[in-house]
């Protein structure tokens, strides 16, 4: 048995707290949102973010932040992509050396082009950062039903020991040596994401939706192999696979922000309306700049960005992918 602390009371943390938790570990959860966890202990239940949900007797749940770090095998990190420089430095006094922390959220920071894991490292030095993804919806993960990730690490026995802590019979977990590939294509498949919602906002149908999907891994394997990610990543669950299921499930929030926008709503009223922080807003302005630093073409993240930032019309932007000047397909 672990001592685990699930930094971040989300859906995705509390989905991972009754995997672990059902896995035989001890639980602290902790939030910095006091009402969450109130709400935590008294029904057991996030009954906002991730209902029907029941957790375990034994889980705590904190916000204090000391208790949560404090003693512990396994620290997960899965605040949201924008808070997670700031949930790291702020726990960075009560981290021991050497401690073990595996980041859950996916994000590539706007400014400094760091993924998730790259900050945890850097606000937290002599940490050992593991990366797990993969195409995985809080929402069935936190009701059993069969589901299949990735826990990457440069340092080999570091992934396998957090594929030895997920893994169950409903959880299956391979492992990478390539986290940051992993990052790259469970960042910018949010975009994509998006744009297949906004699709579906017009009112497009399956043929629109399998371009969108198709295309979009050929410009993530681009983009993700120049600035150092391995291509094979991006042909696996941390790639083609992540992108599938959120541009196609009910329970993506990306696509579900993108169906909103396609409908003639702002990113920001779609943000208000799916109640959840949309992490491919914040990872489209970083893919440009990506593409920029590495000179590489990612017409559907270009477009995607004209849409949300510039106030472009959704169907101009896909007339506009439509017509670009004619090319081979690989």
């Amino acid at each position: 048995m672990a001592e685990i602390g699930m930094i971040g009371a989300g859906s995705w943390g509390t989905a991972l707290t009754w995997l672990l938790a059902n896995n035989g570990h001890h639980v602290t959860v902790w939030s910095a949102i006091e009402s969450e966890i109130e709400m935590l202990k008294k029904d057991r239940e996030h009954k906002d973010k991730l209902p029907g949900v029941k957790l375990q007797d034994d889980i705590i749940f904190t916000t204090d932040l000391a208790e949560a770090c404090a003693d512990k095998d396994m620290l997960v990190m899965a605040v949201p992509s924008p808070f997670t420089r700031s949930t790291a430095r702020q726990m960075k006094p009560y981290v021991r050396y050497g401690q073990l922390i595996v980041s859950v959220a996916k994000g590539i920071e706007e400014d400094s082009l760091d993924t998730l894991s790259m900050i945890i490292d850097e606000e937290i030095q002599k940490s050992r950062v593991v990366v797990l993804c993969g195409p995985s919806h809080a929402e069935e993960v936190g009701n059993g039903m069969p589901t299949v990730v990735v826990a990457g690490s440069k340092d080999e026995d570091n992934a396998k020991y957090v594929q030895n802590v997920f893994m169950s019979e409903v959880f299956r977990v391979y492992t990478s040596t390539d986290p940051y590939g992993m990052e790259l294509g469970a960042a910018l498949k949010n975009v994509i994401a998006l744009a297949a919602g906004i699709a579906d906002g017009l009112g497009y149908g399956d043929n629109t939706k399998a371009a969108l999907i198709t295309r979009g891994i050929a410009e993530i394997s681009r983009l993700g192999v120049a600035a150092g990610g391995e291509e094979a990543t991006f042909h696996g669950l941390t790639g083609i696979g992540d992108l599938i299921v959120t541009c196609a499930s009910k329970h993506s929030r990306n696509r579900s922000a993108g169906v909103l926008i396609g409908q003639g709503k702002s990113y920001e009223e779609a943000m208000k309306e799916v109640k959840q922080v949309v992490e491919g807003v914040y990872s489209a302005k970083s893919a440009m700049q990506l593409a920029k630093k590495y000179d590489v073409e990612i017409p559907i993240i270009e477009q995607v960005n004209a849409i949300l930032f510039e106030g472009k019309d959704p169907k101009q932007a896909i007339f506009d992918l439509m017509c670009r000047e004619k090319k081979e397909e690989l």
